[in-house]
């Protein structure tokens, strides 16, 4: 007859063991690595818990976020340099065209709001925070001035667009103005023509206003001079001069002009 009973392999009850220690082990190590993350020098990455922002933005180094429920999301905060060409109307209504080359930095701390409010990244800072400040800055500095100064003051309109892009972002307070450059400043010829012809006249009139005021100064040194002068300087300005054979001598100073004593030949007269 055949035997009912089924002989157990021995061994069985430890091969299922050794599944089940693998299938842990590797839950572990899935786990860890969910759970432990790096963020990158030159970065913040943003933690948000079931799609909300949760605590600061991380710093670079190790970090740990729950698995499966919390996800990161990098954010650079290392300086960016973006050129914007763009065109602006002077006082004037003239048409210029340059380029603004802006340098800025998000700030770390701000990382979360900006997740919060505009973008789930980096990439549309400058399009939603910088570009809409930049243009309005300088469209509302270029509007001040006449395209003659413009284009003889331009580094002095370079700072003064400068600082007024960086009042007009730092309302929101999401990133830093670290610089900002103009550059390639484009108008029509007609227009540079006479500008330069201003310039050269400016100059000619500067030129002639700075003679008129030497010669100002000249004739009031002369006049000092003449007013200091009496006759003991003369006579002693002479002296110092005289080489001892000239003929004629001056008067000694104090005596009657009239007898004015004369050496010629080296014998007074």
């Amino acid at each position: 007859m055949t035997n009912p009973i089924r002989n157990v392999t021995p061994g069985g009850s430890g091969g299922g063991a050794a599944t089940l220690a693998l299938i842990v082990s590797f839950t572990g190590i899935l786990l860890l690595t969910q759970a432990l993350f790096i963020v990158p020098a030159g970065q913040v990455a943003v933690v948000t818990t079931l799609g909300k922002v949760s605590g600061g933005a991380r710093r670079p180094g190790l970090n740990f976020k729950v698995p499966f429920v919390q996800s990161t999301f990098p954010f650079n905060v290392q300086t960016q340099v973006r050129p914007e060409e763009f065109e602006s109307l002077t006082k004037d209504l003239q048409v210029i065209s340059a380029t603004a080359t802006v340098k800025y930095a998000l700030k770390p701390s701000e990382a979360g709001r900006v997740f919060r409010t505009i973008s789930y990244n980096d990439r549309e800072i400058y399009n939603r925070i910088i570009k809409p400040s930049l243009l309005k800055a300088l469209k509302s500095v270029f509007s001040k001035y006449e395209l003659v100064t413009i284009a003889s003051s331009w580094s002095d309109i370079s700072s003064i667009v400068e600082k007024t892009v960086a009042e007009e972002i730092s309302q929101f307070d999401y990133v830093d103005i670290q610089g900002l450059d103009l550059t390639g400043l484009e108008i029509a010829e007609e227009y540079r023509a006479a500008i330069e012809q201003k310039q050269i006249a400016e100059q000619q009139l500067l030129r002639a206003q700075t003679e008129v005021k030497i010669a100002e100064q000249e004739a009031i040194r002369y006049d000092t001079l003449n007013r200091s002068l009496d006759d003991q300087v003369l006579f002693k300005l002479f002296l110092d001069k005289w080489d001892g054979k000239t003929q004629v001598v001056p008067a000694l100073p104090g005596t009657n002009g009239s007898n004015t004593p004369v050496i010629v030949g080296g014998r007074r007269n």
